[in-house]
This record gives C-alpha cells, sequence and structure tokens, in this order.
C-alpha cells in the first residue's frame, strides 16, 4: 500500500530542506498544492541522484562499483511508481503520487533515467552538444516536469522550451562549480573538444599549471548558463504569480553560482561556491518584483541558436 499522502509530502519537505537550501527557499513561494507537488517531484529526483551516486541528499558524489545495478532498481522502482504500485520507498511513491496528480509524461521519467544511465556508462562530452544533451537529461527534462507541476499544458512546447532551458542553466552552473568534485570522482564534464582547444590533457584539469586555462572554461560555462536563464525568464508570462515569483527566485539564486565561478577564476574550485541566506533572501525580493512586471519578459530573447530538447 503506498503510503499516506500527507506523510510523503512531509518527507519530501525534509528532503528538500535538507538537500537543497536553494530550491527550498524558492518552493516556499509556490501556492500550497503546487509547493507539496513540487517537494514530492523534488524528492524522488533526489532519491535518484543519491542511489546513482553512493551520496546522501546531495553530499559529495563517490565512485560507485556497481553503478549498473543501481541503475536497474531506479528502473524498477520509478516503473512502478509510475504504475501505480507501491514501492516501499517514499521518494518514489512520491513520484507515482505526483505523477498521477499532474499527468507526468511516462517518456520524460525515461529520459531522467537515461541521464543517470549515461554517468553509469562512464559518459564524458565530447562536443558542446554532448554536453547539452547530457544536460537535457539530468535537468532540462525536470524543468519539463516542474512545469507541468505549476499547470502549464504538456502539449506547450514553447514554455516547456523555456522551462528546460532554466534546467539546463541549473546543470551548467552545477558543473562550472563542480569542475574539482568531478575530478576527483573520475568524472569530467568539460567536453573533450574545450580542453583540447586549451591544450588540457586529459584527466589533468585540476593540476595548478592548467587552473588559468580552467577557469576560461568556467566563465565559458558561466556565459552558457546566463543565456539560458535568460531564455527561461521570457516563460514566465505563462505562470501564475506566485509559480513565476519562485522560479525567478531559483533562477536568480542559481545564476549567482555560476556568475561566482566566473568571477574567482582560477581560484573558484578552492572552496565550494554557495549562495548565503542573505543572498537567497535577496533574490526572493527581486524576484517578487521581477514576477509582477513579468510580462516584459514575453519577448526578451528568442530561442534562435539555443539548443533544441528532444522532440522539438
Amino acid at each position: 500500500m503506498i503510503r499516506d499522502r500527507a506523510a510523503l509530502v512531509e518527507q519530501a519537505r525534509e528532503s528538500i530542506a535538507k538537500g537543497s537550501k536553494s530550491f527550498a527557499v524558492a518552493s516556499k513561494l509556490f501556492a500550497p498544492a503546487t509547493r507539496e507537488r513540487a517537494w514530492l517531484l523534488y524528492a524522488w529526483c533526489r532519491r535518484c541522484d543519491d542511489l546513482a551516486d553512493g551520496q546522501d541528499l546531495g553530499s559529495a558524489i563517490s565512485v560507485v562499483d556497481d553503478p549498473h545495478a543501481r541503475l536497474a532498481v531506479i528502473r524498477d522502482l520509478s516503473a512502478r511508481a509510475m504504475a501505480g504500485e507501491a514501492t516501499g520507498d517514499p521518494a518514489f511513491d512520491a513520484l507515482g503520487v505526483v505523477a498521477a496528480e499532474v499527468g507526468l509524461p511516462q517518456a520524460w521519467v525515461d529520459d531522467l533515467i537515461a541521464g543517470f544511465a549515461l554517468d553509469a556508462d562512464g559518459f564524458s562530452p565530447r562536443t558542446t552538444d554532448d554536453l547539452l544533451r547530457y544536460c537535457y537529461h539530468v535537468a532540462g527534462v525536470v524543468g519539463c516536469m516542474m512545469a507541468v507541476v505549476m499547470g502549464v499544458d504538456p502539449a506547450d512546447d514553447a514554455t516547456l522550451d523555456r522551462a528546460c532551458d532554466l534546467g539546463l542553466a541549473f546543470q551548467l552552473a552545477n558543473i562550472a562549480r563542480d569542475v574539482g568534485e568531478d575530478d576527483a570522482a573520475g568524472r569530467c564534464y568539460l567536453p573533450a573538444d574545450w580542453l583540447a582547444e586549451m591544450d588540457v590533457p586529459p584527466g589533468e584539469t585540476m593540476r595548478p599549471l592548467y587552473r588559468p586555462r580552467i577557469a576560461v572554461l568556467g566563465r565559458r560555462l558561466a556565459a552558457m548558463a546566463e543565456g539560458y536563464e535568460a531564455s527561461a525568464r521570457a516563460g514566465t508570462p505563462a505562470l501564475t504569480l506566485r509559480s513565476a515569483w519562485a522560479v525567478l527566485s531559483a533562477a536568480g539564486i542559481y545564476g549567482d553560482i555560476a556568475r561566482e565561478v566566473a568571477r574567482r577564476g582560477e581560484r573558484a574550485w578552492d572552496s565550494r561556491v554557495f549562495t548565503t541566506k542573505a543572498d537567497k533572501l535577496g533574490w526572493v525580493a527581486k524576484a517578487g518584483v521581477q514576477a509582477a512586471r513579468r510580462a516584459s519578459y514575453a519577448d526578451a530573447r528568442t530561442r534562435s541558436g539555443l539548443w533544441m530538447r528532444p522532440g522539438r
């Protein structure tokens, strides 16, 4: 039997509070029903991440010796949840609840799991397109899911494109911030052709000799994130005021991570970049004003030249 919905919501609330202070702050701005569904979706995404990477609520990733076995668990429990079955794991039961309530497409669940499969196979991008394809699978599709949670029609491609763009922006910021952590875990999400351009040998991204060159790539990732963040803002007129407020708050908070990586240059990986509580609250205030004026974003940026999500 699937656990009581209220209990699942409470566990999901605890998951986001511990796993992502940035998203937890932004989620409080949603209307109550949307907020609960956002928490339920987050709980599943967080649990999948933790299973795949040997993490505990977003702690540092570790090298796991059974990535494909972990992937099989994610696939099995997600399939059972989408079929409306009890899974024995509250985070997967949470997926079942939110999917039934808002009509999450099965294809999007499959797309996210495909991102975990890429990591299980030791994925590392060769080109910018490879990088963006990976970002779609691990974050862009979550943006699409969140849009539906906020009431966007799954057939509204224009708004879903913008939602996907915000997920891409978040993941590019993550990659820029985590170059050092990823390197320590034997991973690299900097495209091979970027490293060749900078004359950085594979596996040596964190050597002091190459830090100035990697800083160039950190700024490139930050600039890409900023472009996708700007595109995402143009989707907010399609949202309710409270949903737009939450989205714009998250965009600003996470955007600051990428901007700080760019500002620090070669010192960006000496310590982990984060936003302070004051920074977060500052963005909540600024985003409130932006949300009230969101109509001005409608024609702020076209998608010309931006990467297209699968199926578009």
